[in-house]
Formats: structure tokens, C-alpha cells, sequence
């Protein structure tokens, strides 16, 4: 069975902004949020943390803080993937030296490597670094689309644990989890469908809207990962709503947005995200509503 260090709900985090700069004090406070609010683990500078917009050093600086605020409480999975190999092994090796517990890579986007680059891509990773590795397929951001033939390939190398997946594809789950075997860690990226990924055998899930719910999305995979899919239907009726808002427009903006009615910090983004548009916020308020998160 999968290790349960990587199993249950894992919020994709946003990187709060003040005038814009990372605001540090508003990154603790979420984190310490979430912990609270009992989820299994942390995801920072993932693509909902605007990474493809941080420097190379405020990426660090944000890694070096969730692991210092989270003090080994829940697993650190660190966003570490790049579209240079030779970069997502140096953000792989920086994330074990501050003592995250795992590195989440995205596959490499806009060169769009062929199954062979990247599965070449990931053992060259898996053989710098000494840190387990969760690879993460989302082909509707990177047009790289990572096969089940690839990940069985993948899930043979000692440091390559298991997937992030963003597809929405259910046969595939059921199909991977059979090429990838018992011990392959198997969570969703994409909430509207995570409850029937868990129905097909996946362990979990890195969330979006975690950020903004964290006590309804940790007891949504308590229920589900025992088994009680009615308990986890009725959060799923509660919550489906916000899960389509918060990507009612460019994300993580109607995030940001949320999480800035709930006074947890700014609404502020990076361009080239834009602030979150009038009808999109109107769209996240009425689903927190339905939520009863406000």
C-alpha cells in the first residue's frame, strides 16, 4: 500500500503578494491555516504559487519557509520542476537541503519534449538528487502530455514515487495504477473529479481550493480514504461550485481573491495574471456562499 506520507489533501499554495513583494507573514499565517485546519500536507511554489514568476531566489526563500513553519508537523512536497533539466535538478537539490520531504515536477512545457525526453528528463533528476520525486502531468498548461507506458518506465527508478494528475481521466487512473503497481503514489490535480480519481484507486489530492476551504477538503479525503463515499459526496455537492469559480478566471487570481474576502491577505497577483475580473468574483463570493464559507 502507498506510504501514507503522501495520501489525504495537500493545498496547492498560493504565494501572497504586498506591493509587490512575497509577503512572509501572510505565507505563515496560511500555512499555519491549513495545518490547523488538518490537512496531510503542503505544496509551496507549485503552479498555484505563480512560480513561473518568482525569482529563482524568492522560489528558495518561499520553500525554506513552509518547511520552517510547517516543523516536520505534515510532509513539505516542493515545487521543484522546470523545463531546463539542469534547473529542476538544482531546485530539487535546494528543496532536500532545506528539508522538504518530496519535490513535485511539472513536466517540461513549451519545448515539448517526446516520451523518451521525458522520461530521460525525470532519471536524470531521479539520479542527481536523493529526494522522492512526484511527477506532475497537467498537458492543458505544459502541451506535453506524460503516458501511462512513461510513468511505468518512471515508476521502476528509486526516486520517482509518483504523479500529480491533472488530466481529469478516470480510465487512466485505474490503467496506471495497474502498470504502476500497489506502492505508485496517485494524487489528483484537479478538484471537480478528485472524489471519483479516489474512487478509481488514487491516494489523494493537490488542491486549489484547500487554500480557501481547508477544514471541509481535509475531512472530503478523511472521508473518502475510509471508504465513506456518501460523506464525501455531500462535501463534494458543497464544494463543486467553488472548485469551477476559482478558475472562473486566469489563476490563481479568484484564489487570491477569496482568500482576500476572508482578510488572509491581498488579492495582489503578477502579471501576467490579471486581477480577478468583476463577473469572476461575483462567481467565488456566491460559491462560498453555497460553501458556507461566508
Amino acid at each position: 500500500m502507498t506510504d501514507s506520507l503522501f495520501s489525504g489533501v495537500f493545498p496547492a499554495l498560493v504565494t501572497p503578494f504586498r506591493n509587490g513583494q512575497v509577503d512572509e507573514d501572510a505565507f505563515v499565517a496560511l500555512v499555519e491555516r491549513q495545518i490547523a485546519g488538518g490537512v496531510h500536507g503542503l505544496i509551496p511554489v507549485g503552479t498555484t504559487g505563480e512560480t513561473s514568476t518568482l525569482s529563482h531566489a524568492e522560489h528558495r526563500r518561499v520553500v525554506e519557509l513552509c518547511v520552517q513553519t510547517a516543523r516536520g508537523r505534515v510532509p513539505v512536497i516542493a515545487g521543484a520542476g522546470s523545463n531546463s533539466t539542469a534547473e529542476a535538478i538544482e531546485l530539487a537539490r535546494h528543496a532536500k537541503t532545506v528539508g522538504a520531504d518530496a519535490a513535485l515536477m511539472v513536466t517540461p512545457y513549451y519545448n515539448r519534449p517526446g516520451q523518451e525526453g521525458l522520461y530521460l528528463h525525470y532519471k536524470a533528476v531521479n539520479d542527481a538528487v536523493q529526494l522522492p520525486l512526484l511527477v506532475y502531468n497537467v498537458p492543458s498548461r505544459t502541451s506535453v502530455d506524460i503516458s501511462n507506458e512513461t510513468l511505468e518506465r518512471l515508476s521502476k527508478l528509486p526516486n520517482i514515487v509518483g504523479v500529480k494528475d491533472a488530466t481529469g481521466d478516470m480510465v487512466r487512473a485505474s490503467f496506471q495504477r495497474l502498470r504502476c503497481g500497489p506502492d505508485w503514489v496517485m494524487l489528483s490535480g484537479d478538484d471537480p473529479s478528485a472524489l471519483g480519481y479516489m474512487a478509481h484507486g488514487g491516494h489523494g489530492c493537490i488542491s486549489v481550493t484547500c487554500n480557501v476551504a481547508p477544514e471541509l477538503c481535509a475531512q472530503f479525503y478523511n472521508d473518502a480514504l475510509s471508504g465513506d463515499w456518501a460523506a464525501a459526496l455531500q462535501i463534494q455537492d458543497r464544494l463543486v461550485r467553488l472548485h469551477k469559480a476559482l478558475f472562473a478566471d486566469a489563476s490563481p487570481a479568484p484564489t487570491k481573491f477569496a482568500l482576500a474576502h476572508l482578510g488572509l491577505c491581498t488579492d495582489e497577483v503578477r502579471l501576467p495574471i490579471a486581477p480577478c475580473s468583476e463577473p469572476a468574483r461575483a462567481e467565488v463570493l456566491a460559491a462560498m456562499r453555497d460553501a458556507g464559507l461566508v
